[in-house]
């Protein structure tokens, strides 16, 4: 429900509203804007229909939110969020690009990489630490010392860092060591680990789940956000399809959608988009004329010898080449690097 306050609502209307609210045993949210007030209640239906609130006096209008995401709906929430990593604002009018390898595979790699990335023009750094793997056999991160490294290396540089919590236990440990935690496709519907997530205090990056629906990403948001946490920001990293040209089908449409019916900020991740480091600068590309608010690339000094996503990962002078020739498609979009 939305409940919007007329102009010559007091402070201490809206104070009443929301206790109302809460002693309903419901969740108030209070959201002051430049012209008036608008507050949302979310829970049971009847509930909140047992107040009457269009009959208060400081109220305009009251407001059913139909989607079934209530905290992430546009509607609740029409204007943008912009939402913060370290220092670096992802949504509004800048276009923000993080990069580094998908693993952190050693203190002196990882600082080579990095620094490269950073010369290159990137804001922010990513890089895992836990590696959720297909295989068993396949490098899984280092874990704590990569947690350590990343968080060493982004201090040296004075780059935010991002990497991926793969459960509940390890989210403390990514909380004090990264700028932002990312949820991998594998873990989108982890309920537990979204709760958890929900009552941390670092932003979220949630990626797209390998054959989840738009809809499906949105209702893994909303676990987030109904636990407090409001700084969240979707990844479109592409689909399973029938297509074996590339490792995912990397939908660009989605962002579109995303957009339309949430007000939290996009990121696009051409590389595990499509599998193919000559894909990936022209996806990236049309990531920023299609609305997304940035990219995540990964990136490596020595590509064929990475430990894991070497064929998607590009060599340092290609990432540069990235941001130079990125510029123009921003600014078409009314963006700025």
């Amino acid at each position: 429900m939305i409940i919007v306050l007329k102009p010559s609502a007091a402070e201490s209307d809206a104070r009443e509203i929301l206790d109302r609210i809460a002693e309903a045993g419901l969740k108030p949210l209070h959201m002051p804007g430049v012209e008036r007030t608008v507050i949302g209640a979310l829970g049971d239906e009847r509930r909140l229909g047992a107040l009457h609130f269009e009959s208060h006096p400081a109220v305009e209008r009251v407001d059913e939110i139909l989607a079934p995401y209530k905290a992430v709906s546009r509607e609740m929430h029409p204007t943008d969020t912009v939402v913060s990593i370290g220092k670096v604002p992802v949504g509004g009018e800048g276009f923000a690009v993080f990069g580094g390898p998908c693993a952190v595979e050693g203190r002196d790699a990882f600082a080579m990489t990095a620094r490269a990335v950073a010369d290159g023009g990137a804001h922010g750094l990513r890089g895992g630490a836990f590696k959720p793997r297909t295989s068993p056999y396949s490098f899984q991160g280092l874990g704590l010392e990569g947690l350590e490294i990343l968080r060493d290396v982004g201090r040296e540089l004075g780059l935010p860092t991002i990497t991926e919590v793969v459960e509940v236990a390890d989210v403390d440990a990514v909380e004090s060591h990264a700028d932002a935690f990312q949820v991998g496709a594998r873990n989108m519907q982890n309920f537990r680990l979204l709760t958890a997530l929900g009552q941390a205090s670092r932003p979220v990056i949630l990626k797209r789940g390998m054959a989840a629906s738009v809809e499906d990403l949105l209702m893994a948001a909303e676990y987030i956000l109904s636990e407090g946490n409001q700084n969240v920001i979707f990844c479109e990293r592409g689909i399973r399809t029938f297509e074996k040209g590339t490792r995912n089908t990397l939908d660009l449409s989605a962002v579109c959608q995303l957009k339309a019916k949430s007000h939290l900020p996009v990121l696009v991740d051409p590389s595990h988009g499509t599998g193919v480091r000559a894909y990936v600068t022209p996806m990236a590309f049309a990531a920023a004329a299609c609305g997304a608010d940035g990219i995540l690339v990964e990136v490596h000094h020595d590509p064929k010898r990475a430990l894991s996503d070497g064929a998607q990962s590009l060599f340092p002078e290609q990432f540069t080449d990235l941001v130079t020739r990125l510029r123009p498609f921003v600014a078409a979009a009314g963006r700025h690097l």
